[in-house]
């Protein structure tokens, strides 16, 4: 079988929002075909908030007109206008500048409800727990107007798609390790793998075969698994950020939907909440609440979620997540007690879940910390070229439409004004001085990032004295 080339993997890591019955991948298969149709139409028309999986506010506007208003956020304003630049990260925006929408009102512009608990509470703590406390959080607005040829289209990146570029990505560089090196990193992932086959199993198992029913082992193998499979955390965050924003019945998620916008707040309180003193440096790979924890959770932060329901919901969510983004061509059923558990048959049957893995794993892997910012960046220039050929210059994240938006800083002809903007106590933002910065293509080193924790990044405690991050939100 022939693998894809790279322009058919940037493909199958996007999802399309355009169809007017809701998202599907924008790729070419799907091997649970019948279960991701099914879970299509739960969704988007069985939860309470699914239609704005398809109609929201931020598509609106990207639907809408030539001109966006957007909010970025930054503790190092100072230093931006001082070199005139503003520079990307990585994450799950991959290398766009991370961004979230306005609403241009007669008398300011309004924050989408992701945006006002970014600037008023998360990257205040943020700053907090920094390095560097007491520097001033600094709302830019942005001001975005794309061509005419530019894409209407409703294409979001999905970073849980992105198993395959990073295991692609790494045989392209993995002679920047010694053969040693090689080798340790390649046993290492794959250990992990094979330890991991009870809830793998289990996992795919349930996502064959998805019922409303709870399946008692699920949650401890999830717990006892995460710390092998880090992105689990991820998974499990997503999952259950998902399942919060379409089934709460609250009054201000009822409020906001009102608006067009999913209710991004419930996560933030489970995550910051749920643990204190994490605020703004929370690591998703260690993401692994009980159920019985989140049930407590969810009935502080939202009483009209169903906790039976929800466990249930996220055993097959969360299930259906890792057989679609976790396992290869190659995989079968029957798969588990046949399995050869070297490197290159491993990744024919689990290659998006290696990649992951070797993802995360070279961020803190001997002396490669020093070269993971080359991997970073290599991947967003992968992605900058498959934008521009799709003419999208505002990538979305398509895991789930709740708000986050980015600029392409690689997009040709893309016009933007920047205002340095202060928050009025009427809760609007107010452009107060115009500031001359330019969008570059350069990555910021995520190592450097306020909002990135460092026990994840490689960075030990001596780094503690670097300059911050260009990029916060």
């Amino acid at each position: 079988m022939s693998s894809p080339d790279l322009y058919d993997m940037w493909a199958d890591a996007h999802v399309s929002y355009s169809s007017p019955v809701g998202p599907g991948v924008a790729g070419r298969s799907d091997p649970l075909a019948e279960q991701t149709e099914a879970w299509r139409i739960r969704l988007t028309q069985e939860a309470p908030n699914g239609g704005l999986l398809a109609d929201n506010a931020m598509f609106e506007a990207l639907r809408g007109g030539d001109t966006l208003h957007l909010l970025h956020v930054t503790s190092s304003f100072d230093r931006i206008a001082q070199n005139g630049t503003l520079r990307p990260s990585g994450g799950c925006l991959v290398g766009s500048l991370y961004c979230a929408p306005l609403t241009l009102t007669p008398d300011g512009l309004r924050m989408h409800n992701l945006a006002e608990y970014v600037l008023t509470t998360e990257v205040p703590a943020s700053v907090a727990r920094s390095s560097l406390p007491g520097r001033p959080t600094t709302p830019l607005v942005l001001e975005v107007t794309v061509p005419r040829r530019g894409h209407r289209g409703l294409t979001g990146i999905d970073y849980l798609r992105l198993g395959s570029i990073h295991l692609r990505n790494y045989r392209d560089l993995e002679n920047l390790l010694g053969p040693k090196e090689r080798c340790e990193l390649r046993e290492a992932v794959v250990s992990r793998v094979r330890n991991s086959t009870d809830f793998l199993s289990l996992a795919t198992s349930i996502a064959l075969n998805p019922d409303p029913t709870e399946h008692a082992a699920f949650p401890r193998l999830l717990s006892e698994t995460i710390p092998r499979i880090p992105v689990l955390g991820y998974v499990y965050f997503e999952a259950l950020s998902e399942y919060l924003m379409l089934y709460s019945r609250s009054h201000h998620t009822r409020q906001l939907a009102g608006l067009g916008e999913f209710n991004n707040w419930l996560y933030k309180r489970v995550l910051f909440e749920g643990f204190p003193g994490t605020a703004g440096h929370f690591d998703l790979a260690r993401f692994r609440p009980s159920f019985a924890l989140l049930e407590q959770l969810l009935g502080q932060i939202d009483p009209t979620i169903d906790s039976a329901h929800a466990r249930a919901h996220l055993t097959t969510r969360i299930s259906y997540l890792v057989a679609t983004r976790f396992l290869g061509p190659a995989w079968s059923i029957d798969h588990w007690h046949r399995a050869r558990w070297d490197f290159d048959h491993a990744a024919e049957s689990f290659g998006p879940l290696l990649g992951h893995l070797i993802h995360r794993e070279l961020r803190r892997f001997r002396r490669y910390p020093d070269f993971y910012h080359f991997f970073d960046e290599y991947k967003a220039v992968q992605a900058w070229n498959y934008w521009n050929h799709m003419d999208i210059s505002l990538p979305f994240n398509g895991t789930m439409p709740k708000g986050e938006i980015g600029i392409n800083p690689a997009y040709p002809d893309l016009g933007y004004r920047v205002w340095r903007a202060e928050l009025g106590d009427d809760g609007l933002l107010h452009p107060v001085e115009e500031v001359a910065l330019r969008l570059t293509p350069r990555l910021i080193d995520t190592r450097h990032t306020l909002m990135r924790d460092r026990r994840t990044s490689g960075d030990d405690s001596s780094r503690g004295d670097q300059q911050l991050a260009d990029t916060v939100l």
